[in-house]
């Protein structure tokens, strides 16, 4: 019962974020081609790559409800192949089938090179001592922290997008921020503790090193986040 919880409270979010981030990109690029569909599709088909190397291969411990939330829930519901399907229908109905094509293929060769992609990323980031370095007697999860990096930058640079190209009340719009960047935030850093209690530390014993790690985190990510939505605006 616990993962169906889980997993509805990342569906929402997921599902909350495509409509935000396809009514971004329409409202950017137009509807003359189904642009938002294809944008949370390869950017949901990276972030699986991507997490699936980050939680899955590399067997960092986290709880298998947690891996629900993120892949079933959360992904599964920012992702849409039934979207994707009806758009291409409606392409050809409107004897609009270059566009159908152009849509099918773009689709999926795009998502399997996002895909690809993310799963590249994650294994160079961890094929150097398993993403780790020893420092002090402990040691300093490297890969963890750029990976947490890079989301943020991602994640700062759509909330930027969305927060220009979405008609969004300025309550709204401080919600949609606070509410993303804090869950994340939260979610990152206990990926992070996760870790380092699977490979041995304590709270007792190490906790002023865990606490510092935390922190870290918390701050580079606050920071890449920033830059990228300072960036977006730019666009």
């Amino acid at each position: 019962m616990n993962q169906i919880i889980v997993i509805a409270i990342g569906g929402s979010f997921g599902a909350v974020m495509r409509f935000l981030v396809s009514s971004g990109v329409y409202q950017w690029l137009g509807r003359d081609f189904p642009y938002g569909t294809l944008v949370v599709n390869v950017l949901g088909s990276f972030l699986l790559g991507f997490s699936t190397e980050a939680l899955i291969v590399q067997r960092i411990a986290i709880a298998a409800d947690y891996r629900s939330a993120i892949f079933v829930g959360f992904i599964g519901a920012f992702t849409t192949f039934s979207t994707f399907a009806l758009d291409t229908v409606v392409l050809i109905e409107q004897d609009a089938l270059g566009k159908a094509m152009l849509n099918i293929f773009a689709s999926v060769l795009i998502c399997l090179f996002a895909v690809s992609l993310g799963l590249l990323l994650g294994r160079y980031l961890f094929l150097h001592n398993a993403g780790v370095f020893q420092w002090r007697g402990g040691l300093i999860p490297y890969a963890l922290l750029l990976t947490n990096v890079l989301m943020a930058l991602l994640i700062g640079f759509v909330l930027g997008i969305l927060l220009q190209k979405v008609n969004l009340s300025a309550e709204h719009a401080a919600a949609l921020l606070v509410v993303s960047a804090g869950l994340f935030l939260i979610l990152s850093g206990l990926y992070v503790l996760l870790f380092l209690l699977d490979q041995g530390h304590t709270f007792e014993e190490q906790g002023s090193a865990m606490l510092a790690i935390f922190t870290g985190n918390t701050l580079v990510c606050v920071m890449a986040m920033a830059l990228s939505i300072w960036l977006a605006k730019q666009v």
